[in-house]
């Protein structure tokens, strides 16, 4: 049994590419609308464009919990609050809060 059986049961290469579409949206609505991950890559001299292959993921900046921390609470977020369907957040019981969001998604067969 399958959650979404295209998805799951795809060739490599098709697969592949797909990642590779999705890394590379990632990396650019992050260095678009996150100014945190925009001066992190900057100080990489990395670029959006410079994503070609899966394997340029090793040229993305590695973000720390104390990243997190100093992010709090909205800061890393790449769209407005109006956008966000849930917030997940630590208990902060070792200094701020640690706060990640999440966007429902629909799979083809209509579940979220």
């Amino acid at each position: 049994m399958y959650w979404d059986e295209k998805q799951e049961c795809m060739p490599i290469e098709p697969l592949r590419r797909q990642q590779l579409a999705n890394l590379q949206a990632t990396v650019a609505r992050c260095y678009e609308r996150v100014p945190f991950y925009r001066r992190r890559m900057d100080e990489k001299g990395v670029k959006p464009q410079d994503v070609r292959s899966l394997d340029d993921l090793r040229l993305m900046p590695f973000i720390s919990k104390h990243d997190l921390r100093e992010g709090y609470p909205f800061g890393l977020f790449a769209v407005g609050l109006d956008e966000v369907v849930r917030i997940h957040s630590s208990s902060g019981t070792t200094g701020k809060p640690v706060v990640g969001a999440t966007r429902a998604t629909t799979s083809p067969s209509g579940r979220t």
